[in-house]
C-alpha cells in the first residue's frame, strides 16, 4: 500500500518543522519544495570566508516548553565553557537538564550555546538600554528636562488612557506615553516599515510587544536586582525583557541544516531551487502543485494528500488555478511586504568603547544587536556577531558586524548595486562616528525579499483571505509569510506543530493554527 504524502512549500522553520513532525508522528512522507538554494529561509546562516551571518538575528528562546525541548533534541545545550568563556576565564554554570558529554563546544560542533542578551539603542551618539529603563544612564543621556517630560507624559496616559487603539501610534502611546513614543519608537518604527505609525494596524504591536510597558520594565529591573538566581527562570518574563537565550554554535542555519539532515535520513525529500508556480484545486481540496526546477527550467506536476504552504499568501493566491473570488483577489494583491538588506562588515576595530561591566573578548562593546535610532542614517540595526557566538567569527581579533536595512523592492535603497550599497553603509557608520573608514577589511551584501509581512495595505481585510484558504480542507498555511503574520521563529514552528496535530487527530478546523501567537495560547503556562 502506497504511503500518504505531504507536499510542503518552503524550507524555512515552519516547513522543516512540519516535515520533521510528520516523520516523527505519522506515516506520511513529506516532500519539500524550496525556491531558494539553501535551508532555513530567513533563519539561515550565511558563511563568508569563515565569517558567519545570522540574517535578522535569532534568539532561541520560547515560552513554549514544547519548542525548547524540540530545539534541545536537535542540538544539546553546552555542558562546558565556550571559546569566549575560556578566554575571559568567565565562570560557567550548567543550566537546565543534564546533557551528553559531547556537548562541549570546544570539541563538538553540534552544540547549542547559552548566551546573554544585550541589546541597546544608539541615539544622540549615546547608548540607551533596550527596552528603555528609567535609570541614571537614561537620565544622564537625555537630560533632566527631557526625562521629566517623559515621566509626566507617561503618568498622563495612565490617568487618561488612550481608549481607541486602532493604529500603532495609539498602541505605543497607550503603553509608553506620547513623549517616550516620539523619542524612542516613532522614527525607528517608521524607518523599519517605511510608512507612518498611524498607517500600521495596532495588531503589530500586540504581536511583537504584547504586554510590555514602562511599569513592567521597572518591575523587571527590581526583580533582577533583588533575586538574580530566580531570574534564570524567565517563563513569565516579557519576551522583550529576556536576558538569556540558547544559540547554535554556528548560528540558526546550523540547527535547520541538522533538521534537514534528519528529514532525509527518515525518508523525507527536499528539493532546493524548485519553485511552486501553480496549484491545481477542485472544490474544497488541493489536487496537485506545479513546480519548476530553476536550474533546468523544466516544470512538472506533483500530487499529495496534504499541502503545507509557507510561501507568501499573495503568491499562493496567484498560483491557484481555480476561480478566486474578486474580494479575495483584491485583498491578496493589496497585502504588502517589507524587504531587507544586510551588509556583513569585517573590521579591525570600532570607535565605541565598552563602558559596561560586562567582560568581552578584546573588550569590544557587549551588544548582540543595536537599534540605530539616529535619524541622520537609514540603517536600522547593527548586529555584533562576535557576541552571538565566538565561533561565528574566523578571527576573534577582528569585529564582524551585520548592518541591517529595511526597504521595498524597487525603491532607492534596493536599486543600488551591491558595491554602491556597501559603500553607502560604510559611509553611514562613519557619519555617526561608529567606525573609521580605514578599519574596514571586507564586506558582503545579502538581499531578502518579502522578509516582513506588513500590517497595512489591505491587511485589515485579511480575514477574507483566511476564510477562503480555510475552505481547502487539505491545505495548511503555516509560518510567517504563509499566514502573513510577523511571527517569531518559535511561533512559526508552533503553527506547523498544530497543523500536524490536526492531521493526526482528524481535526478539520484550523483555528488552533491561526490562534498561535495570541495571548491565551502563547502564554500558556508550562
Amino acid at each position: 500500500m502506497t504511503k500518504k504524502q505531504a507536499i510542503i512549500i518552503g524550507a524555512g522553520p515552519a516547513g522543516l518543522t512540519a516535515a520533521y513532525e510528520l516523520l516523527e508522528k505519522t506515516d506520511i512522507i513529506p516532500v519539500i519544495y524550496e525556491a531558494g538554494g539553501s535551508i532555513g529561509g530567513i533563519s539561515r546562516t550565511v558563511d563568508y570566508n569563515g565569517n558567519k551571518i545570522d540574517i535578522g538575528g535569532h534568539r532561541f528562546f520560547s515560552k513554549s516548553k514544547k519548542v525548547v525541548d524540540w530545539w534541545k533534541k536537535i542540538l544539546p545545550v553546552q555542558t562546558h565553557p565556550a571559546k569566549d568563556d575560556i578566554i575571559l576565564n568567565r565562570p560557567f554554570v550548567i543550566n537546565g537538564d543534564i546533557q551528553p558529554e559531547e556537548a562541549d563546544p570546544e570539541k563538538s560542533d553540534k552544540v547549542m550555546l547559552f548566551r546573554g542578551r544585550i541589546s541597546r539603542i544608539f541615539f544622540m551618539g549615546s547608548f540607551f538600554d533596550y527596552p528603555v529603563s528609567l535609570n541614571l544612564n537614561t537620565l544622564s543621556n537625555l537630560g533632566i528636562d527631557k526625562a521629566f517630560k517623559m515621566g509626566f507624559s507617561y503618568l498622563k496616559t495612565k490617568l487618561m488612557p488612550v481608549k481607541k487603539q486602532e493604529n500603532l501610534e495609539e498602541f505605543f502611546i497607550s503603553r509608553f506615553g506620547k513623549e517616550l513614543y516620539e523619542t524612542f519608537f516613532k522614527d525607528y518604527t517608521e524607518k523599519v516599515w517605511g510608512v507612518s505609525c498611524r498607517s500600521i494596524n495596532a495588531e503589530w504591536g500586540e504581536q511583537r510587544i504584547k504586554g510590555l510597558s514602562v511599569s513592567k520594565a521597572v518591575m523587571h529591573f527590581v526583580k533582577k536586582a533583588l533575586n538574580a538566581k530566580a531570574f534564570l527562570d524567565q517563563s513569565s518574563t516579557e519576551t522583550s525583557l529576556i536576558e538569556q537565550f540558547m544559540y547554535p554554535k554556528y548560528g540558526p542555519g546550523q540547527l535547520w541544516e541538522e533538521v534537514a539532515g534528519k528529514i532525509l535520513e527518515k525518508g523525507g525529500k527536499i528539493y532546493l531551487k524548485h519553485e511552486v508556480v501553480g496549484i491545481k484545486a477542485q472544490h474544497n481540496r488541493i489536487l496537485e502543485v506545479i513546480a519548476e526546477n530553476k536550474d533546468s527550467n523544466t516544470r512538472f506536476s506533483s500530487s499529495a494528500d496534504f499541502y503545507f504552504s509557507s510561501m507568501p499568501v499573495r503568491d499562493l493566491i496567484r498560483c491557484l488555478n481555480r476561480e478566486v473570488p474578486d474580494n479575495v483577489k483584491d485583498v491578496s494583491e493589496g497585502l504588502l511586504y517589507r524587504d531587507f538588506i544586510t551588509v556583513g562588515l569585517l573590521l579591525n576595530k570600532i570607535n565605541l568603547q565598552n563602558t559596561t561591566s560586562i567582560k568581552t573578548v578584546n573588550n569590544i562593546i557587549p551588544d548582540n544587536w543595536i537599534y540605530v535610532q539616529e535619524t541622520s542614517v537609514k540603517m536600522g540595526r547593527i548586529q555584533v556577531f562576535n557576541n552571538w557566538s565566538p565561533y561565528m567569527v574566523n578571527d576573534l581579533s577582528k569585529i564582524w558586524l551585520g548592518l541591517e536595512y529595511f526597504c521595498n523592492e524597487g525603491d532607492e535603497l534596493w536599486g543600488k548595486n551591491d558595491e554602491e550599497f556597501k559603500k553607502f553603509a560604510v559611509d553611514e557608520l562613519v557619519r555617526i562616528n561608529f567606525i573609521d573608514r580605514s578599519d574596514v577589511l571586507d564586506s558582503l551584501l545579502i538581499r531578502v525579499k518579502k522578509a516582513y509581512p506588513a500590517y497595512f495595505g489591505t491587511y485589515e481585510r485579511f480575514e477574507e483571505v483566511k476564510s477562503f484558504l480555510d475552505g481547502f480542507e487539505n491545505l495548511y498555511p503555516v509560518g510567517r509569510n504563509g499566514m502573513h503574520r510577523y511571527n517569531n521563529m518559535d511561533h512559526s514552528m508552533l503553527t506547523a506543530m498544530a497543523a500536524v496535530e490536526n492531521i493526526l487527530n482528524g481535526r478539520k478546523s484550523k483555528e488552533n493554527i491561526w490562534g498561535v501567537n495570541s495571548e491565551k495560547i502563547y502564554h500558556e503556562k508550562k
